[in-house]
Order: structure tokens, then sequence, then C-alpha cells
């Protein structure tokens, strides 16, 4: 799909996000809008659209980013543990600092996650047996532990209720002042532009990037940590939104090959066009009420990876 049809239903699909919702807003109205209708556009609609655009386009890069430095196609955030790491990162920080920032737990967040991702890293390279289905499913037991280990502080502190608030993604919480944080993913994707090339030659190996004057280790953990710092990011602000990561970098790659430079625009319509869909029918599908948007993204997804799953040779896993 080229990228003006990908753009064209992007702005088609928040046009309509902008109007959809319980507060019946038209095109038409845009033309007489009552101050009440300001307010909601302006505090609720526009920033959940940034928030879904933002999160869509940032975990689909990070996915494919880690799918790049692994060299599995089917590594990302959600099957690396990273997720539940950034996770376990935020109960962390509500146990011991009570009155942080959210800038603060952000920070907490990415050292979790980053260390989560080193460690799965670490795992990685011990594995003899590396095939294509068995790294990602040791990563899902990997952040099933951690997850687990979260689950455990959580009713010991008696803070299960706000961890509930961050396993769930929800863009319904989206207003003005909630938002913001997501902004920090901008620069992070630049940065991912920047060092496209040098993580694809990373992707072939330490010994080949090393012959072409490549500094391997340097590159690989300025990926990693750009992954972790926008994992951090999304799931403090918006929450866990499983299989994005995986399934958008995989679809891209299966039409336009394994160019991470070309892909990366590709990668990022098609993350914000995915999310937005599902968006717009999780809050359609039991009208007016909504459904949670990490259900949504988690049935298409996981539906989506097994199906890549069930057809992995014929492209060449």
């Amino acid at each position: 799909m080229k990228k003006r049809y990908l753009l064209l239903i992007l702005i088609v699909l928040s046009i309509a996000s902008l109007f959809i919702g319980v507060t019946n807003i038209t095109p038409m109205d845009l033309l007489n809008l009552k101050s009440e209708e300001v307010q909601i556009l302006y505090l609720s609609r526009v920033p959940r659209l940034i928030s879904i655009l933002i999160a869509g386009m940032s975990l689909s890069i990070a996915g494919l980013i880690m799918m790049q430095l692994t060299r599995n196609r089917f590594v990302s955030p959600t099957t690396a543990g990273t997720m539940d790491s950034a996770r376990f990162g935020i109960l962390v920080a509500l146990m011991l600092f009570t009155s942080a920032t959210p800038i603060q737990k952000m920070l907490v967040a990415f050292v979790f996650a980053l260390l989560g991702t080193f460690i799965f890293m670490k795992i990685l390279e011990k594995v003899k047996f590396k095939d294509t289905i068995f790294i990602p499913l040791v990563g899902l037991m990997f952040g099933n532990i951690v997850n687990s280990i979260s689950t455990f502080f959580a009713y010991k502190y008696d803070l299960i209720q706000n961890m509930s608030s961050w396993l769930q993604g929800n863009f319904s919480l989206m207003i003005k002042g909630r938002y913001e944080l997501l902004y920090l993913s901008i620069p992070l994707l630049i940065i991912a532009y920047l060092f496209a090339n040098r993580f694809t030659i990373a992707g072939m190996g330490e010994e080949f990037s090393k012959n072409l004057g490549l500094n391997y280790r340097q590159v690989v953990n300025i990926g990693l940590a750009i992954v972790a710092m926008i994992t951090a990011v999304v799931v403090l602000t918006v929450g866990m939104i499983p299989f994005l990561g995986l399934v958008i970098p995989n679809i891209v790659t299966i039409y336009r090959g394994d160019h991470l430079k070309n892909n990366l625009p590709h990668t990022a319509l098609l993350g914000a066009v995915f999310v937005l869909a599902c968006d717009i029918l999780s809050r359609v599908i039991i009208y007016p009420y909504e459904i949670a948007i990490s259900l949504t993204v988690g049935v298409i997804g996981s539906t989506i990876f097994v199906y890549l799953l069930l057809r992995r040779k014929a492209y060449g896993l």
C-alpha cells in the first residue's frame, strides 16, 4: 500500500474520530460551535486523537526496531517483556515515591523497561535453539514472570487497583493535561529515523557490523533505549497496548521488504491507522459505552499474530 493511500485513510479516520462520542457533534456544527462543543473538542477529542496517533506510531516503530536488532520477526515490546517491565517500574514508583510526578514515574518505568529488555537480550544470547517461534515464547514467559512479581507486590501493598488502571490501555482518559507526556516520543522517532541505517547493519550480526566499522554494542544499546523509553511513555500515559509493535512491522515487511529506513514511514502510518480504526470500533460497537483499546487491539492483533505464525514459511521465516 502506498503512503498516499495510508495518509488519506488516516485523514478520513481522524476526521471521523473527532465526531464520534456521546455528545453529538457534526461537521456542520463547526460553522456555529457552542461553548460546550468547543470545550469537548479542545479538551477531549483533539487530545484523544493526538494520543492515538502518537501511541500508534511510536509502538509500531519500537516493534520494528526490536525486530531488526534481534533478527526475529516475532520479537516486540509485547513478546520481550518490555511492557511488563515498564509496568513493574510504575508499581515501584507508586510504592517508593508516593508523591512522584509523571516525569519521575516515567523515568523509573524507563529504567525498568530498559533493564527488562537487556535481560531478555542476554537470555537471547544464551539460547542455543534460536527458532523463530521459540524466542518470542521465551520472551512471553519472561514477561509473565515479571508480571507475576508485579501482581504479588501490588497485592502486598494494596496497589492492585492502581495497577489495573495501567493493565488496560484506554484512550477515554486522554484529556488536556494528561496526554502531553506522549510528546516525548516524537524526538525519539526522529532519532530512530536518523539511526535507521545503523540499526539495519546491526541487525546483520555483530561480526558483520564490526567489519563495516560500526560500533555494534553502542548502536544496539541506543535502539533498546529508544524502545524502552517509548514503551515507558506509552504505558504510563495510555496503558498496555499488546501486539501492536508485533503485527504492524510484520505486515509492512510482507509487502515492502526488510529495508528499515524505507519501512519507518509506512510502519508509523499503518500503526496510527490501525490504532485509530480499533479505537473507533471500540467506541461504536456498544455505543454509547466504550471498550478498552487494549481489548480491541489485543483481539485483532493476536488473531493477526496467529495468522502470521501459520504463514511464516511463505515469506522466508
